[in-house]
This record gives C-alpha cells, sequence and structure tokens, in this order.
C-alpha cells in the first residue's frame, strides 16, 4: 500500500514540476495542418514503412530490459545465488562487478534486436554504417555503461550501508550530483568517444550563428560541427553541456545540406534552448522528482530483497535497485516527456520570432522529416509517452500560425510572465 501511495505521490509531484518548469507563455498554439499538404503519399508511406517495424522493436527492445531485470530481481537459481553469496565475501568489489553485469546482460539481451534495427535503418539508407563499425560503437557505449553502473552499485551499497531507512535522502543527493555532472562532463569526456568534434571555422555559418546569438541576445558558448555523417544520414542540431562546457553542436550534415534559411531556423532553436537555460531546468526537473521517486525505489527494492532473503547492506540487493530504477525512469519519463515537447514548442517559437521566416521554418520541418524519416503525424498514445517534441505536423502548425497572425498585425505568442523567465 506505501508503495503504490509513493508511486502515487511521484507522479503527481512529476506533472506538478513539469507544470511549474515548462513555459508559461511564449508558445504558439499551432494551426491544425494536414500531413498530406506537406508530405507526398510516397513520402508518408516511406515513413511509416520505416517506423511501423521500428517502433516495434523499440518496444521489444524495452519489454526485454524489463524482462530481464525482473528475472534478475525475483529469480535465484543456485549458480547466480552462489554468485551473489560470493559477491558478498568482498562487498565493494562485489557491488560494482553485479551492477557492471548487469549492464552488459542487459546490452547483450538487446543486441539481436537492436542489430535488426541497424539493419533496417540501413536498408532505408539513414545509416551510413556497416556492421562491424557498428558493434564497435556498441562495444564502447557497453564499457561505459558498464563503468557507469559500477560506479553506481558501489555508491548505492555506501548509502544503504550507512543511512539504511534513509537511503532514500543520500540517494537523491545522488542523482541530482550525476545529473549535474555527466551533463557538464558528457560533451568533453564521452561524446568525443564516439564523433569528432571541432569549432565552427570562420566562414557564411559561423557568421550567421553569430549574427542570430547577437540578434537574440544569446551568450553563444562554444559552437562545433559534429562528423555525424560517419553514422547517419540525419540532419540536426542540438544544446549540450552545463557552465563551461555550454555549447551549440550542429550535424556537418545539416550544415552542408541545408539552405542557409533553413540552417538559421535550426540554429535559432537552438538558440532559444540557451536563452532559456533549457539544459539547466531539464536538471532542476530531476531535482524536484528525484525525493519521491529515490523513495519508491527504495520501498520497491527493499520489498523484492525481502522476498529473495538478500540483506540490504549486500550487493545481491542490487539486482532488485536495477529493476526498481528502471521502473521508476520509464514512468517518470512520460512527465518529464511532456515538459520537452512544451520546452521544444517554445524553441520553436523562438526561432520563428528571431528569423521572422515561417516559410524557411516549414522547409526545414519538411527536410528533416523527409530525411530523418520521421512520422509526421505519429500514433498519439505513443507519442504521448515517448515523444521529447512536438510532431512535425504541430511544428508546421506553429509556423502556420505566426505566418497568419504576423499577416494580421497580432501578437504572435503570448509573453512569458513568470519572473526570470
Amino acid at each position: 500500500m506505501a508503495l503504490a501511495a509513493v508511486a502515487l505521490a511521484a507522479v503527481a509531484v512529476a506533472e506538478i514540476a513539469a507544470w511549474l518548469i515548462g513555459p508559461h507563455g511564449g508558445v504558439i498554439e499551432p494551426d491544425r495542418v494536414s500531413a498530406g499538404s506537406y508530405f507526398s503519399t510516397a513520402q508518408l508511406d516511406r515513413a511509416a514503412d520505416f517506423n511501423g517495424p521500428q517502433r516495434w522493436i523499440g518496444l521489444g527492445g524495452l519489454a526485454v530490459q524489463l524482462a530481464v531485470l525482473a528475472l534478475l530481481a525475483l529469480w535465484r537459481p543456485r549458480p547466480m545465488r552462489r554468485a551473489l553469496a560470493l559477491s558478498a565475501r568482498r562487498p565493494w568489489v562485489g557491488a560494482a562487478v553485479v551492477a557492471a553485469a548487469i549492464s552488459l546482460i542487459l546490452v547483450i539481451a538487446g543486441l539481436p534486436l537492436a542489430a535488426i534495427g541497424h539493419d533496417r535503418a540501413r536498408d532505408f539508407g539513414l545509416s551510413t554504417q556497416s556492421l562491424w563499425p557498428w558493434l564497435s560503437d556498441q562495444l564502447r557505449s557497453a564499457a561505459i555503461a558498464a563503468a557507469l553502473a559500477a560506479l553506481g552499485g558501489v555508491a548505492a551499497l555506501a548509502l544503504l550501508r550507512r543511512l539504511g531507512r534513509r537511503f532514500w535522502i543520500g540517494g537523491t543527493v545522488l542523482v541530482i550530483a550525476y545529473a549535474l555532472i555527466i551533463t557538464w562532463l558528457a560533451p568533453v569526456l564521452l561524446a568525443p568517444v564516439f564523433n569528432d568534434f571541432e569549432q565552427l571555422p570562420k566562414g557564411p555559418t559561423r557568421a550567421q550563428v553569430l549574427r542570430l546569438g547577437r540578434e537574440a541576445g544569446v551568450s553563444i558558448g562554444q559552437v562545433y560541427r559534429v562528423d555525424a555523417s560517419r553514422r547517419s544520414t540525419t540532419l540536426n542540431a542540438y544544446v549540450d553541456g552545463l557552465g563551461t562546457s555550454k555549447r551549440v553542436i550542429i550535424y556537418d550534415n545539416a550544415i552542408r545540406e541545408l539552405s542557409r534559411a533553413e540552417l538559421g531556423s535550426i540554429i535559432a532553436h537552438e538558440l532559444g534552448h540557451v536563452k532559456r537555460d533549457d539544459v539547466v531546468h531539464g536538471i532542476l526537473f530531476v531535482a524536484l522528482i528525484a525525493p519521491l521517486g529515490v523513495l519508491f525505489v527504495q520501498l520497491m527494492s527493499f520489498s523484492l530483497a525481502r522476498r529473495s532473503g538478500d540483506q540490504i547492506g549486500s550487493p545481491g540487493v542490487i539486482p532488485a535497485l536495477a529493476l526498481s530504477v528502471a521502473l521508476a525512469t520509464l514512468v517518470l519519463g512520460v512527465p518529464g516527456n511532456q515538459l520537452s515537447r512544451r520546452v521544444e514548442a517554445r524553441a520553436d517559437s523562438f526561432a520563428l520570432e528571431l528569423t521572422r521566416d515561417p516559410a524557411a521554418f516549414i522547409a526545414m520541418q519538411r527536410r528533416l522529416a523527409s530525411t530523418n524519416l520521421s512520422e509526421p503525424d505519429p500514433p498519439g498514445l505513443l507519442h504521448f509517452l515517448f515523444g521529447t517534441h512536438p510532431s512535425t505536423i504541430e511544428r508546421i502548425g506553429a509556423a502556420v500560425a505566426y505566418r497568419r497572425e504576423a499577416g494580421a498585425g497580432r501578437p504572435t505568442a503570448r509573453p512569458d510572465t513568470r519572473a526570470g523567465s
């Protein structure tokens, strides 16, 4: 009963946090538009042909991960009991090994479906990687994830032994610290493991970025070009980092293939994230939902540990912790995605107001969708649960609304009146 009450409270707090942190204005409400007005039947069919099976592959991968975690947390065959008993002899090393092993098992279990997804991406022209370079990336990613899991396992064991039933307090601090550190260090330590980043050289693109930054009143930080074309044909740009590591990153594909006006729209969108400190607000959301989220993890882990006969302060509790964390992350990710979609919509509105070029914005969205094989109007329930951005049709609708309102001489976006926004 207490576990269910905490779970419901955690979801409620996450919804409230998403509302508090999310935009209270500054978002253009999109007009209703039809996908058929902006994409050909062939384009829509191709996107559906790719995304339909790909969606089932993704859901299957998620189901496999949850099933594996459930088996590890609930199933205790003799070899596993023996391995966990051995890990308890040297608990700190044991915690690191058990956590890293769980991470690697999840990668191995999910690899067949991931390989099918990659093969389909190659068939549709999205991926430029052959099998062995792709497997090399998977190996590097698995090694990094296992190392982080090992550190997390040791930290969790230390908090369990030190705090006991107050684990959720220390766990909350740990989650927030992890969010801050990984956001700060990922651009300079983790991302370069997979791609080459170079500061945008002098030229038309850099001049365009600096001009838009001046017009927006944004302190940009560093602007980098990433060699995304070594893996994919997709077009994108994003904001990453925190403090001294803050940067705007643009795919080399986007620089090469988008028109100057289209590239201006995508850059202006990213400047909108910088202007509103959206990375910081994302960390604030984590900080607000962490206490009840970690309390849920504690209660569920303790319940599973009692069922399996594991000592709370032993490495044997780590499989239960891993399952609990996965479930909490999955459920609380839904309000997080709602927040993300509103934040992305505000960045779109910022881009439209900054560039005052809805035609270029619409052209950019059409190009992104057709090149990246995105479904312009994805299934509603799945978009609600997992979508991090407004749909392409919603984003085009915002540009149509901007053009209509601007033509009528009326404001296009209600200002965000909150202090500090």
